[in-house]
């Protein structure tokens, strides 16, 4: 795996944690500067040892920033184009559902494509437990699609 690659992929980890563009970038550029502290470069370097790092860094934010309330004037715009978008909206509904844990399964598997090992080593899990979480959270998300359609 390339530097880009695992950079993105990082990224896309503290932002699905932070849900914060700008906190997102510092602790992924953190996350690769402590790495390189700690290691001396960054050749031969570990995915799950990022996603641990990274992680960490989220949890030092989580307790450093009290969440605030929405700024005033915050308003959620979504433009109706065509179906695909509300299919999206279906399913970004139905995962913001699932408890933190599960989405984050979900995040690591299928966005990132990251490995079982990668993930159960990252997750402090056996690859069985991974398996059972990631079986229970394919179906929550699948009933909670069923039960959006035959609302429509």
């Amino acid at each position: 795996m390339d530097l880009e690659n695992a950079y993105d992929k990082i990224y896309r980890y503290v932002y699905f944690k932070m849900n914060d563009q700008t906190v997102a970038e510092d602790i992924t550029q953190e996350t690769f500067l402590r790495f390189i502290s700690q290691k001396g470069s960054i050749h031969g370097y570990e995915v799950k040892y990022l996603y641990t790092i990274a992680r960490n860094l989220c949890v030092d934010e989580y307790r450093r920033v009290k969440p605030d309330s929405l700024p005033e004037g915050y308003e959620e715009i979504i433009p109706a184009r065509d179906d695909l978008l509300e299919e999206r909206i279906a399913i970004r509904d139905a995962v913001a559902k699932l408890p933190v844990e599960e989405q984050e399964i979900l995040l690591l598997r299928y966005v990132n494509n990251e490995s079982v090992g990668t993930i159960s080593k990252t997750l402090g899990i056996s690859r069985f437990a991974f398996y059972r979480r990631l079986k229970n959270a394919e179906d929550k998300l699948r009933a909670g699609l069923e039960v959006d359609v035959h609302e429509k």
